[in-house]
């Protein structure tokens, strides 16, 4: 009997709950209590400071020197009132993950005298070691230094770990040269980069409009394990997914998991990392059971989106510290088990102005509709321009489990609009036959006027594409549930930006030629249409007609990051981000090489994995067994009792005899492929083989051991099987 995996049920057959205390103040009045907000800034600060940083922030100036070290006085004495001991910057690095070193508030002023010190240079810059992070070859190991700089427009926050409280600022990060080793120096270039385009193209409707503020609601969906069953299963702690184990008879299919009663430990759980989440100011709304056995999600309603990726980042990190202390081990992989639903990060995204108008949502008026429409269909025209470069956005080796399988979008990157919308592209179209002139009235001409009639529900939610418009907001569904959402959404508010750049400077050529403006923006706009179309599909992305038809509209489908990250290193890639000094050409290969590296590594433990727990594990084990029915054979003989039953228990042993065979070739030939993919020097060319040689025979061996734990003994089979992981809570 394998002593491990059994002993971890035993465990998880007398989990309890634990009890969670809930919070005596309702989650309105504990809402961001640990964050230093406006309120705590108000609070914490002079008037006069409080109002010049609110002004340089909303400006987008730099914060002075003296201003700075009026924050840090504010923010230290806040901090201190908390219980904070230390502070950090923190930042996020190209590893996907959060970073931070704490710095105490301690210190000797030059009479030995101990004080609490804080001041603004230590707020606004720190020095990290850049060296030891992913950079791509822009920094060598002898050039460490890099630095962290002070985000304003993201609050600092106190994090609490085992009674510890942090004051943790958040932070860009970029190398002693200036080229950015993390995700939010880009992301918030190509928010900026989008405001002013968006707004540029918003004066055509509403001169009134200064600023628009690019919003993201991120759901997030995760598996739930009991800790001792994910300790007991090595591929787990080693990969973040199971490489091995049958699918149980009864999965999803029953879909009876779906939006069902939470399971009581689950449930005080999400009550707790919820009530931690709001003190941190995440505006968590929803809970729930997703499709697959033991998946849930959660969602936050719309924030910023230099901020919803901060906190989403964040809320990561709390639900895995929360998760060990229900002994729950969060599982953000894409893909944590074969054969059920996978897990996304769908990124609902839109615009808005500071007039509180959303440029994705139809309005009650005409003007307001054209305007909608521009932004509508500049944001199918970008995706349809630069679909490759999108796909490579949200590239890497866990997604691609994901992508194209059990509810999951396709690789192939298409736009969903829904049928009434839809039918309202196809009348614009329709108009190329129709002259337009000064004295059209073209808001009836084009039907515009009736596009207040499509009201939120009227537009569905078609779950197998990658891109969907949902009545007010796009979302692109395709994100994976482990990834830092910044990649995805930096690329896309540049596309958008460059788009809407494009849009602005045909229609004024237009109008100069003596256009009315409407009309200019009409004739633009269906352009547009027309020739974005073949993106935009209403159909079922998992079929294999859809495959053959994405091919003849031009469409790609690269289901491999190693060949989806080519898109990144193309010169119009290099020339959108360059133009609109969001990436250098330095950076964005720096990136590349980065993800590749990120990929062969990744590809590289789960063969190693693989291999230990084939070769190790489950050989001997099979052949364990397998002698068992052969003495059992031999002494059935010895009795005499030689006849069809010992037939069948011969078939059993030949059976296992084949699969364990197999195994051990593919495994060893696997070893060989990785040696041979290591002498590579081209990172591209290696993380190629890695797809193509090495990972290509991880199906062949996972196949052989799934066999051979539908034959061997359950008591003596030694991994926790899938019906233990996704059915034991």
């Amino acid at each position: 009997m394998s002593i491990l995996r059994f002993k971890a049920l035993e465990l998880v057959d007398h989990r309890k709950p634990v009890l969670v205390v809930p919070a005596t103040e309702s989650r309105s009045a504990s809402f961001g209590k640990n964050v230093f907000n406006t309120e705590a800034m108000r609070v914490s600060m002079s008037g006069s400071a409080f109002k010049k940083l609110q002004a340089t922030i909303k400006q987008g100036h730099a914060i002075d020197s003296d201003l700075a070290d009026a924050v840090a006085a504010g923010m230290k004495a806040w901090a201190l009132a908390k219980g904070a001991t230390h502070y950090t910057h923190w930042f996020q690095p190209l590893t996907g993950a959060t970073a931070e070193k704490h710095d105490s508030f301690f210190d000797l002023d030059g009479e030995g005298k101990a004080i609490d010190k804080f001041k603004g240079s230590a707020l606004v810059q720190q020095e990290p070691d850049a060296s030891s992070f992913p950079n791509g070859g822009i920094r060598n190991t002898f050039e460490a230094r890099g630095y962290t700089a002070w985000d304003p427009t993201s609050p600092a926050f106190i994090l609490e770990t085992a009674g510890a409280k942090t004051l943790c600022i958040p932070t860009i990060f970029v190398a002693y040269t200036g080229e950015a080793l993390d995700y939010k120096a880009p992301l918030l270039k190509s928010l900026a980069v989008l405001e002013k385009a968006a707004v540029d193209v918003c004066h055509y409707f509403d001169k009134d409009v200064q600023r628009v503020h690019t919003t993201l609601g991120i759901e997030q969906e995760y598996f739930l394990v009991d800790k001792a069953l994910y300790d007991a299963r090595p591929d787990l702690v080693m990969t973040g997914r199971t490489l091995f184990g049958h699918a149980p008879s009864k999965g999803q299919q029953l879909e009876d998991h779906y939006f069902g009663s939470i399971p009581s430990r689950v449930h005080a759980f999400m009550l707790e990392f919820e009530e931690e989440a709001t003190k941190l100011g995440i505006p968590l709304r929803t809970r729930h059971n997703e499709v697959a056995p033991n998946q849930f999600e959660c969602a936050p309603t719309f924030e910023d989106a230099n901020l919803a990726v901060d906190h989403n980042q964040l809320l990561m990190d709390l639900m895995g510290k929360v998760a060990e202390r229900h002994n729950f081990k969060v599982l953000l992989h894409e893909k944590p088990f074969a054969g059920i639903n996978g897990s996304g990060k769908h990124n609902n995204w839109a615009m808005s102005t500071d007039t509180g108008v959303n440029l994705l949502a139809p309005g009650g008026r005409p003007k307001e509709n054209l305007q909608f429409l521009t932004f509508f269909v500049n944001v199918i025209k970008a995706v349809h321009r630069y679909g490759e470069l999108l796909r490579a956005s949200i590239a890497s080796a866990s997604n691609d489990h994901r992508l194209g399988a059990n509810e999951a979008p396709p690789a192939i990157m298409s736009v969903f609009v829904g049928s009434m919308l839809d039918s309202v592209l196809d009348e614009l179209e329709r108009t190329a036959k129709l002259p337009l002139d000064k004295g059209d009235n073209i808001y009836l001409k084009l039907g515009i006027d009736k596009i207040p009639a499509i009201l939120l529900d009227n537009t569905d939610r078609n779950r197998t594409s990658p891109f969907a418009f949902t009545g007010n907001k796009f979302e692109f569904r395709a994100v994976g549930s482990s990834a830092n959402c910044s990649s995805a959404m930096t690329t896309l508010n540049a596309i958008v930006a460059d788009q809407l750049i494009d849009f602005k400077a045909t229609v004024d050529g237009l109008i100069e030629k003596g256009k009315k403006k409407e009309v200019a923006i009409v004739d633009v706009l269906r352009d547009y249409v027309i020739s974005s179309k073949n993106v935009r599909f209403e159909g079922n992305g998992y079929s294999d007609e859809w495959k053959e038809e994405a091919a003849k509209r031009g469409l790609a489908n690269v289901p491999t990051t190693p060949h989806a990250l080519d898109a990144l290193i193309r010169e119009d890639a290099a020339a959108l981000f360059e133009r609109h000094h969001i990436l250098t050409h330095v950076e964005l290969h720096a990136r590349h090489e980065i993800l590749l590296e990120d990929y062969i590594k990744k590809i590289q433990i789960e063969g190693r994995t693989m291999g230990d727990l084939a070769i190790n594990h489950i050989i001997p084990t099979a052949i364990a067994y397998q002698t068992k029915l052969i003495n059992n054979v031999c002494g059935l003989r010895e009795i005499g009792l030689d006849g069809d039953h010992t037939n069948v228990t011969l078939d059993t042993i030949k059976a296992i005899s084949r699969y364990v065979s197999t195994i051990k070739t593919e495994v060893d030939a696997m070893v060989e492929s990785r040696k041979v993919a290591n002498k590579i020097e081209d990172t591209h060319e290696r993380a190629v083989a890695y797809c193509e040689t090495i990972r290509d025979r991880f199906d062949v061996i996972r196949r052989a051991v799934d066999k051979l734990e539908l034959m061997v003994a359950d008591e003596d089979w030694p991994l926790v099987k899938y019906r233990e992981l996704l059915f034991r809570h």
